[in-house]
């Protein structure tokens, strides 16, 4: 019996061990199937070839400050009370034209005493003359003293001069009243009215803020790879992704015929400095915006889109082929249809493709799709889509 059970439990050990290594072998075998089947996958992607396109380069720009090279206060140059107010916010003047007056009694009153001082400067020269001729005639008589004669100049000189200076005083105080009337200093509209009728302002205080934003500017600084690519003259289109352009800090009033949100503005390369002939790793472009629409103000706006007008034509790949947001990387797919991590070196773009400075060649294929989970030497197989293939 003992011997019949001792039997019975190597058999069950036998049985026991014989499916243990049964299972591991089909798990060993169930893995290396499983790898096989890996390797020989083929994961199905979208890509795109990389080649020569006509691009108009667009520079998205997180924020642009504008500013206008006429926007001037109007000042008070002497002190006095404002009597009269020609203007209103959002008047257009013309540079020179009177838009305030002031009243300074005290100049009306020292004009009166210096009228009173050339009438009796007049005077006192009219009878210094009259004695120096009588005199005159004498001392060619020998009839009278040279120092008399002497004495009769030196008054006749000292009225000449007496009265010049009080001629002198009165163009100064006429001056002085001249400039009670206060003037535009530019051509454009009044932004600001800084003072009320009625009040008193001294020499100096800003009355009115006259600007003209029928020409704008903003600057970029950029580095002299991209710089290069400026000219003087050159013309570019600015757009906004968003509607703050509706917004003014201003409250200046639109033109006719603008398209609200969806206008559309020239700009122009004014100025870049350094040179380009001149050595310098960065440099500051200063663009000129026609805003005769009257839709921009001086001050910051974000969502700026500054599209070339000028088409170039680049060797280019779908934005959606660079793997992330640096844009230094994408997958190639090789002869062998594996996928090839490779680093390029971007440029320009225009909201679709992006330039290839260096790193890939023209006639080879990207990957487009989702570039999440893929890596180096997977068998791939691409679709072309939008005609990419070509």
């Amino acid at each position: 019996m003992k011997k019949l059970y001792m039997v019975g439990l190597v058999l069950i050990l036998i049985f026991a061990g014989a499916i243990i290594a049964y299972g591991a072998w089909l798990n060993k075998s169930g893995e290396h199937q499983i790898t096989e089947r890996m390797e020989n996958r083929t994961i199905p992607l979208h890509g795109a070839k990389v080649k020569m396109r006509d691009m108009h380069p667009k520079l998205f720009l997180e924020t642009v400050n504008l500013y206008s090279e006429d926007i001037v206060d109007a000042v008070a140059l002497i002190d006095g009370r404002i009597e009269n107010i020609f203007v209103s916010k959002n008047s257009k003047v013309r540079r020179g034209e009177v838009i305030f007056t002031l009243v300074n009694e005290e100049i009306a009153l020292k004009i009166q005493q210096a009228d009173s001082s050339i009438a009796k400067a007049e005077a006192q020269l009219a009878n210094a003359k009259n004695n120096y001729a009588r005199y005159k005639r004498l001392r060619e008589r020998d009839a009278t003293s040279i120092e008399k004669f002497d004495e009769a100049e030196a008054n006749y000189f000292a009225s000449e001069a007496a009265l010049k200076e009080a001629q002198t005083v009165k163009e100064q105080l006429l001056v002085q009243s001249a400039r009670q009337d206060v003037t535009a200093p530019i051509d454009g509209e009044i932004l600001i009215l800084y003072r009320q009728l009625g009040s008193y302002v001294q020499a100096g205080t800003p009355l009115a803020l006259v600007g003209d934003f029928s020409v704008l500017f903003f600057s970029m600084a950029v580095d002299d790879r991209h710089a290069q690519r400026f000219s003087l003259g050159d013309k570019a289109h600015l757009t906004f992704t968003n509607s703050q352009i509706m917004r003014k800090a201003y409250d200046t009033e639109y033109a006719a015929g603008n398209r609200g949100e969806s206008e559309v503005f020239d700009v122009t390369v004014k100025e870049i400095m350094p040179n380009l002939n001149e050595p310098a790793s960065l440099r500051k472009v200063v663009l000129e915006i026609d805003n005769r629409v009257g839709l921009l103000e001086q001050q910051a706006y974000s969502g700026a889109v500054l599209t070339s007008d000028e088409s170039r034509k680049l060797l280019t790949v779908p934005l959606a082929a660079m793997i992330d947001s640096s844009r230094n990387e994408v997958f190639v797919v090789t002869a062998e249809n594996t996928l090839e991590r490779r680093a390029v070196k971007t440029g320009a773009d225009d909201g679709s493709f992006v330039e290839i400075i260096w790193g890939l060649r023209e006639g080879e294929t990207v990957v487009t799709s989702a570039a999440e989970g893929l890596k180096d030497g997977m068998k791939v197989e691409v679709t072309f889509t939008g005609g990419d293939g070509r």
